[in-house]
This record gives structure tokens, C-alpha cells and sequence, in this order.
């Protein structure tokens, strides 16, 4: 089944393009807040470049965290460079360069000597959570906030650990160092939101990629095809069908498409053919011609 659905690397200055630049920009803009505003003042360290920052800031007194978190970030960007090529992904060192600009920008502007509030549990929250947002989008569009992820990357390439094993451990240890750098107590917050940010980071995603898959019995398909070729810009399958009582013959029409289009076929397909049968379910792994594939 065929659908055209945007291509992860969009024509330049195109409407995909600029979609693309909008969902990137807006991932990183989420993780600088909740870094900076979150995480900082209060020691939160659930792995990445920030959380190595946090730690290291407490034995470096002469930089601040933000400095720290641009200074890493630059050495891992020229490290990925030297050691994995160009091509490493421009889209992620876009972002790993811009979130730790915004964070140093962020100190100079608006100075945090202490967290907002004194709920360290709420604060958490969205030390967590604006990040898991941010990193879903990024992922979402085929990039990430680079740092460990750029380790993880090294790690993969010149020795048989996976991936995700790699960036794990990586995020653990920096989490587990918070014990040590500023008590249990933050220790623990820390533990707690690394493994939270893993969920959250699942859960948005799965949101993002979800899409509706559409089984529409009717006599007259003609009209339904076009709107969903011509409307929608997706493609789909015709097959033909038998009514197991009437013996009558039927086309079964199949698509996939994102949740704010499934409304508008929903609405065309009852005016159109109000007889129509229409079975509607949601799927986040879609493999084939137009979308993501396993590897991706």
C-alpha cells in the first residue's frame, strides 16, 4: 500500500522544509527550558551533556554550568566530526549547538541563583518532562540533542555494544555521580527522572508517529479515492470484496493517514456514501513505501 507521506529529508525551503525547521526548533527550545530552569538550579542530573555539566560545575567553580554545558557540547560536536564523518547528522549538531546557546544566553538574561519553587517533586516534573518532549520531536524529525548521544555513536562504531546499551550506562553513571557531587537526596531525584525521561520519551513518540488505518467497505469507491489522492496526497488500496450474506460485490478501500486527516475522511466518506462501512485503528509502526522503516 502506497502513501506519500514527507520524506525525511524535505526539498530545501520547501513546506516540509520549513515544517521540518519548526518541529526541530521547537524540540530544542523545550530541552533548553527545562534544562536551564529545571534541572540546573536544582542538580538534576538524568544523564546527557547537562548532566555532566551539573556535575562537573561542582568541581570546576570557575565556570558556571551553562558554560560547561556549551564548552562539552562543542568538543563532542568536533569529535563527532573527526571521528564519524560529516554527515554524522547536521540536523543534530544544529540542535546540540543551539540548545547549549540558548542555555548560556538564558544564565546572562535571566540568572538563577535557586530553584522556582521549593517542591523539588513538581520541579522535577518538568526538569523531565520538557526535555522528554523536546528529544521525542527531535527523534521525530530524524535528529537528537547530540551529546552522549554522539558517545553512544563512537562506542557503536569501534566496538559490538548496542546503541541504546551504550547511551543507557552512559546516562546512569552521570545520574549516579549526582549522589556522590551533591547527596542522595538529589541522587535519587535523579535516578527517578532518568528512568522517567526514558518512559516519557517512548510514550510522545509513539504519540507523534501514530497513525489512523482505514478499512472503508462501500459500492462506489471512486469518489472516496480521489478525495484521498487529491485531498490528501496519500494513496490506497483497492480490494474486491463479496458480502458473505447479500453475496453482493464490494470494494474494500485501505489507507493510512495522521489523526487530523482521519476526521476529514471520516466526514467525506458519511456524506458521500452514508451506507459505507468504515473500521478505523490507530498503529504507530507503519513499514513500507512513504513511511519509517524498522532501521529508522
Amino acid at each position: 500500500m502506497e502513501n506519500n507521506m514527507e520524506n525525511a529529508e524535505a526539498k530545501l525551503f520547501s513546506a516540509a522544509w520549513w515544517k521540518q525547521v519548526g518541529w526541530l526548533n521547537l524540540g530544542t527550545v523545550l530541552m533548553a527550558v527545562g534544562v536551564y530552569f529545571f534541572k540546573f538550579p536544582n542538580h538534576f542530573t538524568t544523564g546527557g551533556v547537562s548532566g555532566i555539566s551539573i556535575v562537573a560545575a561542582r568541581f570546576v567553580p570557575t565556570l558556571t554550568t551553562a558554560t560547561l554545558n556549551l564548552i562539552l557540547n562543542i568538543a563532542l560536536l568536533i569529535v563527532g566530526v573527526v571521528f564519524l564523518g560529516k554527515g554524522f547528522g547536521l540536523r543534530t549538531a544544529y540542535s546540540a549547538m543551539m540548545s547549549s546557546v540558548l542555555t548560556y544566553v538564558f544564565e546572562r538574561v535571566i540568572p538563577m541563583d535557586a530553584p522556582m519553587t521549593t517542591q523539588p517533586v513538581l520541579e522535577l516534573m518538568f526538569a523531565v518532562g520538557l526535555p522528554a518532549f523536546g528529544s521525542a520531536i527531535l527523534f521525530h524529525v530524524n535528529a537528537s540533542s547530540g551529546g552522549t548521544d554522539i558517545i553512544a555513536m563512537l562506542v557503536k562504531k569501534y566496538s559490538h555494544m548496542h546503541i541504546g546499551l551504550a547511551l543507557g550506562l552512559a546516562d546512569v553513571l552521570v545520574a549516579l555521580a549526582a549522589c556522590f557531587a551533591f547527596g542522595m537526596e538529589t541522587g535519587l531525584f535523579s535516578l527517578f527522572g532518568l528512568f522517567l525521561k526514558s518512559y516519557m520519551v517512548d510514550a510522545v513518540m509513539d504519540n507523534l508517529r501514530t497513525y489512523k488505518v482505514f478499512q472503508i467497505v462501500t459500492d462506489d469507491p471512486e469518489p472516496i479515492c480521489n478525495f484521498i489522492m487529491k485531498d490528501l496526497h496519500h494513496s490506497a488500496t483497492l480490494i474486491d470484496g463479496v458480502g458473505s450474506f447479500t453475496h453482493e460485490k464490494r470494494k474494500l478501500i485501505m489507507t493510512v493517514i495522521n489523526r487530523s486527516q482521519a476526521i476529514r475522511l471520516q466526514l467525506f466518506v458519511r456524506a458521500t456514501d452514508p451506507h459505507s462501512f468504515i473500521t478505523i485503528t490507530s498503529s504507530s509502526e507503519i513499514v513500507g513505501k512513504g513511511f519509517r522503516g524498522m532501521s529508522e
